[in-house]
């Protein structure tokens, strides 16, 4: 059997962005799974019945311990000989396509899941540049995760379209549509889970779910909430997911608020995060860049509008007041304007309810993303 080895900067990226991928792709390949260590390894190994194999490599420009690593990779290669190396997130695809460019390895993917260089400016944006440019030279295909992704990558000079293929509709990993499903949260458990939170029956509940970090627009969406709790008594916001401080903080005053007002609840990271969307309206989204958001597709599966910012990947799950509102990126105002338009329309908002599970079922079923990814490696001689 052909050896498929896939590679993640940190492991809870393989065993969140991949879930039930590898375990999919062992009928078909040895797979083995490469990350830095941590508890997230064990359960990759435990939950997808595949081999792992431990190479920490940082988030951060660290040349020291980065050419460490790529040794580290190179030498695994050539003892293991893959078919295919397959990378996500960034550092892990600057190193694995380099070693295993290196090792000589025939097929060497990265899919590019968000470009965090666009971010970036001045002498980092080039040095990031020179380096993004690199990585794709380096692998033999490029897979970004949606087609806006592919877009910007083109527009960018990154590398030449014919190296780019975007698998099936977008998405790196689809959605398990029988998994995120209201229905599989009891009426018992959202009951408990609003007299915990103090969410009262006329509460138009938001919701964000992802890193609490400035890229992700958590500065302008916790002032435009706010606001707007200022003038509506009836609404909460919930934050769901980790701060990331030493990366990428939110601005005192943002913390500020977060702390102090009331009707923000901040309930940090959580395994699993449907019965905060069972207990929600509409998913606030305004991030500054992504890949293709799975937020956005479990959110709209599990049946919420979504108010989203008019970038890659989100822009290709929502059409505009069809199953959610679109926003300028970084437009407080009009982040602020669109939640109102929520709380002001409630039968507006009920009609894009119609609209958002039956769109992700169509599109980004995980089992149709699986076969189309497995059917790219499977034409690879």
């Amino acid at each position: 059997m052909q050896k498929l080895i896939r590679i993640t900067t940190v492991p809870s990226s393989l065993r969140t962005l991949l879930k039930g991928q590898s375990r999919f792709m062992s009928a078909h390949y040895e797979v083995i799974g490469v990350s830095g260590d941590g508890d997230p390894l064990t359960e990759v190994r435990q939950n997808e019945g595949i081999k792992t194999h431990v190479i920490e490599m940082t988030r951060t420009i660290t040349p020291i311990k980065d050419l460490k690593a790529t040794f580290k990779l190179y030498k695994f290669f050539k003892s293991e000989k893959p078919f295919i190396v397959h990378t996500h997130t960034p550092k892990a695809g600057t190193l694995g396509m380099l070693a295993a460019r290196l090792a000589r390895v025939p097929h060497r993917l990265h899919t590019i899941a968000g470009l965090p260089l666009l971010e970036a400016t001045g002498k980092k944006r080039l040095l990031l540049d020179v380096v993004e440019k690199f990585t794709y030279a380096c692998a033999t295909k490029i897979l970004p995760n949606s087609f806006g992704l592919e877009q910007i990558i083109i527009d960018n000079k990154y590398t030449k379209q014919e190296k780019l293929l975007v698998i099936g509709n977008g998405s790196s990993n689809g959605i398990d549509t029988t998994h995120y499903d209201t229905s599989l949260v009891s009426e018992e458990k959202k009951e408990d889970l609003k007299q915990e939170l103090g969410i009262k029956e006329k509460d138009l509940v938001f919701i964000f779910i992802g890193r609490i970090v400035k890229d992700k627009g958590v500065n302008e969406l916790v002032n435009a909430f706010h606001k707007l709790s200022k003038k509506t008594l009836h609404c909460k916001l919930i934050l769901v997911g980790p701060s990331e401080n030493h990366l990428d903080p939110l601005l005192p005053e943002t913390e500020s608020i977060i702390k102090e007002n009331k009707q923000i609840l901040a309930v940090g990271l959580q395994k699993d995060i449907r019965p905060y969307v069972a207990v929600s309206q509409v998913l606030t989204f305004p991030s500054y860049r992504e890949g293709f958001p799975n937020v956005v597709l479990q959110c709209s599966c599990m049946g919420l509008p979504c108010i989203v910012s008019n970038i890659n990947g989100c822009n290709e799950v929502v059409e505009d007041e069809v199953n959610g509102l679109i926003i300028p990126v970084k437009d407080e105002t009009a982040l602020e304007k669109a939640m109102q338009f929520m709380i002001d329309n409630p039968d507006k908002r009920k009609a894009m309810v119609k609209h958002t599970r039956s769109r992700i079922t169509e599109r980004y079923e995980q089992e149709f993303v699986w076969n189309e990814l497995l059917n790219y490696y499977k034409s690879l001689k």
